[in-house]
């Protein structure tokens, strides 16, 4: 992945097939500003279906990695790892 190109709103706008093209083709994501901060950035389909997957891998083995802390310290006060899952995703939400 290069380096990525960071651009205004506008321009965005403006070049939107542009920056598609250059996430897709050349693997080259585009960090979108607004007034000057931050807000998004636009990277290929695969790229974010590869980061999602690896993401969720570090989740469920953080997750496994607790359950079974929590196995060793007895069953009183725990939760299922279903239970852990959705109480860390409503966190997130």
């Amino acid at each position: 992945m290069s380096e990525p190109v960071i651009a205004s709103m506008a321009d965005v706008r403006s070049h939107l097939a542009d920056v598609l093209d250059r996430a897709r083709r050349d693997e080259t994501p585009t960090i979108i500003t607004r007034r000057g901060k931050e807000e998004a950035v636009v990277i290929d389909i695969h790229e974010y279906r590869r980061l999602r997957l690896l993401a969720d891998r570090v989740e469920d083995s953080w997750l496994n990695t607790l359950a079974d802390e929590s196995e060793s310290e007895g069953v009183e006060g725990s939760v299922s790892l279903e239970e852990m899952a959705a109480l860390l995703r409503s966190h997130h939400a």
